[in-house]
Formats: C-alpha cells, sequence, structure tokens
C-alpha cells in the first residue's frame, strides 16, 4: 500500500459510505439504530482514555481525538438543527458550516468531552422524540 491510498485508510478506516441503489426498511431501521446507540458507544470508547490519548492525532495530520469527539457532536448538532428548518420551514436555507475551522476553536481544542458526550446524547435523545 502506498502513502496516499495509507492516509486514505487512515482517513476513511471503515471505508466512505456508499448509498445503496435502493434504500429498504432494512437499510433504515439499522442507520436509526446506529444513531440511537451512538452516544453510549462513543462515550464508551473515549472515557476510559487519558488526556495524553485524548490529545493523540487519530491520523497523521489528523484531528486529536478530543476534537473528533467534540466535531462528531457539532456535526450531529448542526443535522438536528437542519432537519427541525425542514419540518417548520417552506423553504428552509440550509447552512453549510466549516467543520475545518470549528475544529480549531479554543473549545474543540481543549474543552472536556464530556462536554460533547452530554450534548450528543441529550439531543439524540430530542432527535428521536420528535
Amino acid at each position: 500500500m502506498n502513502k496516499k491510498e495509507t492516509l486514505e485508510q487512515l482517513r476513511y478506516p471503515i471505508g466512505k459510505f456508499e448509498v445503496p441503489d435502493i434504500i429498504t426498511k432494512n437499510n433504515l431501521e439499522e442507520w436509526i439504530s446506529v444513531l440511537e446507540q451512538l452516544p453510549q458507544r462513543l462515550s464508551d470508547l473515549v472515557t476510559p482514555l487519558s488526556e495524553e490519548q485524548l490529545e493523540t492525532p487519530y491520523r497523521p495530520g489528523g484531528w486529536t481525538v478530543r476534537q473528533v469527539v467534540h466535531h462528531i457532536s457539532d456535526s450531529h448538532h448542526n443535522s438536528y438543527i437542519r432537519f427541525k428548518w425542514a419540518l417548520t420551514e417552506d423553504t428552509p436555507t440550509i447552512k453549510a458550516y466549516d467543520e475545518k475551522a470549528w475544529a480549531e476553536l479554543f473549545d474543540t481544542r481543549t474543552a472536556p468531552i464530556l462536554m460533547s458526550l452530554y450534548h450528543l446524547s441529550a439531543y439524540t435523545l430530542s432527535w428521536f422524540i420528535c
């Protein structure tokens, strides 16, 4: 495997998402289950980590584990807001956000991960109540 392939593998360790030609009820149920389980699974993975481990980039030139945890929370929060706009507005303007810039903000680089883990749990529950 060459360097480019290695970095690509590190960037997408489980591969890139491939949209099925036909989305079935089973697909939807599986994806919903993954979303429901995410807060607990992520918490189980990262809460035992030391501060040193949280400051470790997950790949060369990549974000630290801490930044990834905060990014997941930010990303899901933005998705949640977009769904609410779609449910409440006739022609919602879906605003993108600069993920890389958010990952470099002071809170994302330094805040305790529990902040984002609690946040992720709270609005994931809200998402499924909607």
